[in-house]
């Protein structure tokens, strides 16, 4: 696996310290996330999982870092853009499986029990794994959006990345892993993994709507529906990213 340009910068040792290789690593990127970051982390504490967490930043100024730090998380320094994060973090990380998650994506109670189910069976290793999506809104048109990415999750094998994904090193490795670019990351992975190697996990995350309800509930899925048609349409990710907002 190719080295990101910018070497990672450890700006916090975390639990890591004494040298444990944990089962899992949960990479979270983060860009001025202090108001969603503490619920994630804090579903994330606990649950019996054998686990680091590490926050890959690409440069919060708003007490995103000093949230990571107090949760005990191993913080890094990553280039700006959401690939190039996620790229970074993995390649800090020491679990034998890794979690990629949003910082304002919270697991549902019980991910713990789904991911040790999941990672403990060995026909999973070159496989991953996604959650179904819930948002954080009330709204009846909320559950229209959570309809149509879940559908789609299943039936174009288009998970996004506000749904989680699990995914072995070894996989992520052979698969030379997310790429620097700063969207589409994760339409960009799941199609290398394929369909059959994806799998629906029995359980959920709850995002956040802010998006949908500062965008509007038809523009914000308009748009991305037009960015994910120029991705494959073979645009440039650096102009979708203008479009995306």
């Amino acid at each position: 696996m190719t080295s990101s340009p910018d070497a990672p910068t450890e700006t916090a040792p975390g639990p890591r310290a004494n040298g444990h290789r944990p089962t899992l690593s949960v990479v979270i990127p983060t860009l001025n996330a202090a108001q969603q970051l503490g619920r994630t982390l804090d579903a994330l504490a606990g649950g019996g999982i054998d686990m680091e967490i590490i926050i890959a930043d690409g440069g919060s100024t708003d007490g995103t870092q000093r949230i990571a730090r107090a949760f005990g998380a191993t913080l890094i320094e990553a280039p700006r853009g959401r690939g190039p994060q996620l790229r970074t973090g993995a390649e800090a990380a020491l679990g034998d499986w890794l979690f990629f998650l949003h910082a304002d994506s919270v697991p549902q109670r019980g991910w713990q029990v789904i991911l040790r189910g999941f990672t403990g069976n060995n026909e999973n290793q070159y496989k991953a794994g996604y959650f179904q999506l819930i948002l954080d809104d009330p709204a009846p048109a909320a559950r229209r959006v959570e309809d149509l990415a879940n559908w789609r999750s299943r039936h174009l094998a288009l998970p996004y990345g506000d749904q989680g994904l699990v995914i072995s090193r070894a996989f992520y490795d052979f698969l030379d892993g997310f790429k620097d670019i700063p969207l589409m990351e994760d339409v960009d992975l799941v199609r290398r993994i394929g369909g059959k190697r994806l799998l629906a996990l029995p359980s959920a995350v709850t995002t956040s709507a802010v998006r949908y309800r500062r965008q509007g509930w038809w523009l914000r899925p308009a748009r991305n529906l037009c960015c994910l048609a120029l991705f494959y349409a073979g645009a440039p990710p650096h102009w979708i990213a203008k479009l995306y907002g």
